[in-house]
């Protein structure tokens, strides 16, 4: 039988999605299954790992089924993962947590406290992952102070492909990648760093074996065959975290070329051919292949800010659209496109959820600057849209510094659907923004990763020729001199009042009582 299939399998924040490729690279069917973020306590952000694992089978199963091939049609399948999940299981690789996900700032003294102590440094440049409560190093460090029993009694701490791998096939394993957004991995050397495993209070035992990013595993659990209707021969390789994974896919691999990603969260990446970390401490770097390192940093605040606006004020958009019989999103960016960039004088901080790069500031606090009686609700639309996009543009400057002049984005996400953002993007920019033909670019580069690991395709550069380039947005200059003047701003507004953003985030913290595991 020829095998002519792919899957690219992502686990996201908010969703698994499987999508079938055809080894020309164009979609021949998809699953998707979505899941909940519970959130305990403020400043948690957790899920159940059965719930995940459960999506991943229902989501294979689906994208199978949806394309309309045969198990034995499959070359492989590649995993993508979110990063900075940790989960604490015991002997039986039972779940003593749910997964602790990027999102969670739980670990924000214990974060602050290794920056204060001068150790967090050395560890995040053999590392590459920033000291933020997003790590897993900080997570671990709240754990063993705050729920020692549940500490004491893990067997292994694990991320959640590591999970699902796991009830998979019976092994603990972890790529390079995810590993290397640990504070853990040491990106050089490629194996558990000893520092920050002792300052974690953690046993190398405790942790997976990592492996390349183009591992194979084969013989899955009958359970998983059965649910998923795939022979159980049939090779998985781990893959690596979404970000990186997110390059491949739109193709973003060479000098001048940054990967946009915002979905709802938000990052921008370059690929590096070394390991490559800033002084400072603003950015990550990760591994993608063994000579290949992505730099970059992560925004807690994309698409969910829009979704809080839409959620909260737009219920009108949200009438206007189910009478159309479309998208609310599409109905709000409409009216803010009609609105003159820059919203008229009206900036938007989008630190709803804390901030990571390149502020690395869990206590962050969003807001409005500027209002006027002249501004209408597309006005704080079209606001909340540029306030995103100033929180990614931040991060680039920052790449810059590292690695030179950007000269065109690659964009993806679901704020590539969108023209009329995308637009907005090249704009603040300066530089064409370039949209693959598929959304979905870390299924894609997990895909692309699967097919080169067993062999269907030569190297990553041949799979970049599968990219179809879709859209392209030329910048308006007079748009982009508007943007450099309240960016200027924008970060004025960020660093005067950083004191008063840590006061109300500690006014609101005592406000809820927030508490222990």
């Amino acid at each position: 039988m020829n095998q002519s299939y792919a899957i690219g399998l992502d686990i996201g924040t908010t969703s698994t999605k499987a999508v079938v490729y055809t080894v020309q690279g164009e979609v021949k069917g998809s699953g998707s299954v979505d899941y909940p973020i519970t959130v305990p306590h403020p400043g948690w952000a957790e899920q159940d790992p059965e719930v995940i694992y459960a999506a991943v089978l229902q989501a294979l199963r689906d994208a199978v089924a949806a394309a309309g091939i045969r198990r034995e049609e499959i070359a492989a399948i590649g995993f993508s993962t979110a990063m900075h999940s940790l989960i604490a299981v015991d002997a039986e690789g039972r779940p003593l947590t749910n997964s602790i996900i990027w999102a969670d700032n739980r670990s924000s003294a214990q974060a602050e406290r290794l920056k204060r102590e001068g150790i967090g440094r050395e560890i995040y440049l053999r590392t590459g992952t920033p000291i933020h409560p997003m790590s897993p190093l900080a997570k671990l460090i709240w754990m063993r102070e705050e729920a020692p029993d549940i500490f004491r009694r893990a067997a292994k701490f694990i991320s959640i492909k590591e999970y699902v791998l796991h009830r998979m096939f019976g092994v603990y394993v972890v790529d390079y990648s995810i590993a290397s957004a640990t504070g853990l991995f040491d990106i050089r050397r490629l194996a558990w760093e000893e520092e920050a495993l002792r300052t974690a209070g953690i046993r190398r035992g405790q942790l997976s074996e990592p492996v390349p990013t183009t591992h194979i595993l084969r013989g899955f659990s009958r359970e998983a065959a059965d649910s998923t209707g795939l022979s159980p021969d049939t090779p998985f390789v781990v893959g690596a975290s979404d970000g990186v994974l997110a390059n491949l896919g739109v193709g973003a691999v060479e000098p001048g070329q940054i990967a946009v990603t915002i979905g709802t969260s938000g990052a921008v990446r370059a690929v590096v051919d070394r390991p490559l970390t800033d002084r400072e401490g603003r950015t990550f770097c990760y591994v993608l292949t063994d000579n290949r390192w992505v730099i970059g940093g992560p925004t807690n605040n994309g698409g969910l800010m829009l979704r809080w606006f839409r959620d909260q004020f737009s219920a009108e958009e949200r009438e206007q659209a189910q009478s159309l019989g479309i998208d609310p999103y599409e109905v709000m960016v409409q009216k803010a496109a009609a609105v003159p960039a820059g919203a008229e004088g009206l900036l938007f901080l989008p630190f709803l959820a804390g901030e990571r790069a390149p502020h690395w500031n869990a206590d962050a606090r969003g807001s409005f600057f500027g209002i006027g009686l002249h501004h209408r609700r597309e006005h704080f639309i079209r606001a909340v849209l540029e306030g995103i996009l100033f929180g990614v543009y931040d991060v680039a400057a920052v790449l810059r510094e590292l690695a030179g002049e950007a000269v065109e984005i690659r964009a993806s996400g679901g704020f590539a659907r969108s023209a009329e953002w995308r637009q907005m993007m090249a704009d603040m920019f300066g530089i064409p923004v370039l949209v693959p033909q598929t959304h979905e670019s870390s299924s894609f580069g997990a895909a692309l990763m699967a097919l080169w690991a067993v062999g269907a395709i030569a190297d990553l550069d041949e799979g970049r020729r599968l990219i179809t380039l879709a859209g392209r947005q030329e910048p308006v200059a007079a748009h982009k001199a508007v943007y450099e003047e309240l960016f200027a701003i924008y970060q004025l507004i960020y660093r005067h009042t950083v004191q008063e953003m840590a006061a109300l985030a500690s006014f609101q913290r005592l406000t809820n009582g927030q508490t222990r595991m």
